[in-house]
């Protein structure tokens, strides 16, 4: 068996493994959000050459056990893929290397010191990140936000600037207050210039949308 075949049975095995442990999963970290961010991964691997295999088992497993939904543990994602991982033959450096790409990814790991860095890491957090702003970004929020029961505005709470992780994580705060606190920060903190290109655009959108959104709730539209 050649290396692509051998790259294109691991993918396939582990596309089946995530199905199947996403099913029933909220709507914003199901497998059409994975699905989503594998097409940025791969659009932005066009212009930055990367290691194939490595990118895109990180954008399968990246969210196949999040912390907001497994009681906080931080490690119960990458202890979860280092076993499928295994079970299927991986070769310990790939393991290593999505390991370290899932476990310090997230916004909230960005609040803390980072402790991982590579030209993949880049790719695959990029990737993520275009598929939490623009017009699908606004529809996960709200998503999440009823999921969690939380407010959509409120008009008395101001949103928590300089957040630290421990504020991020256990925040209840109005949907609306999320744009602020995260998804209007994202577009400068994309580190690959095709991911900076794309987020131009959907930063754009979502300020449009709250000017809108503001207008309806003061009557004035």
């Amino acid at each position: 068996m050649g290396i692509i075949d051998l790259t294109e049975e691991t993918i396939s095995l582990t596309e089946q493994f995530v199905k199947q442990k996403l099913k029933g999963a909220e709507g914003g970290h199901d497998w059409w959000h994975i699905h989503r961010v594998l097409q940025n991964a791969r659009l932005i691997m066009k212009t930055e050459p990367a290691n194939v295999l490595v990118v895109e088992l990180a954008v399968l497993l990246h969210d196949i056990s999040d912390s907001k939904f497994n009681g906080g543990d931080e490690e119960a994602g990458p202890r979860m893929a280092v076993n499928f991982l295994k079970s299927i033959k991986v070769p310990p450096g790939v393991i290593e290397h999505v390991k370290n790409i899932i476990r310090y990814m997230s916004f909230r790991s960005s609040l803390d010191e980072l402790g991982f860095r590579s030209k993949e890491f880049n790719i695959v957090q990029d990737a993520d990140r275009l598929d939490a702003i623009g017009a699908i970004g606004i529809a996960r929020a709200f998503n999440y936000g009823g999921f969690k029961n939380r407010e959509m505005y409120n008009p008395y709470k101001e949103p928590e600037a300089e957040m630290t992780k421990e504020q991020y994580v256990k925040s209840t705060a109005p949907t609306i207050n999320h744009f602020y606190e995260k998804l209007l920060l994202l577009k400068d903190m994309m580190n690959t210039p095709t991911a900076r290109k794309l987020a131009e655009e959907r930063h754009k959108f979502m300020e449009g949308y709250l000017e809108q959104f503001y207008a309806e709730w003061n009557g004035k539209l």
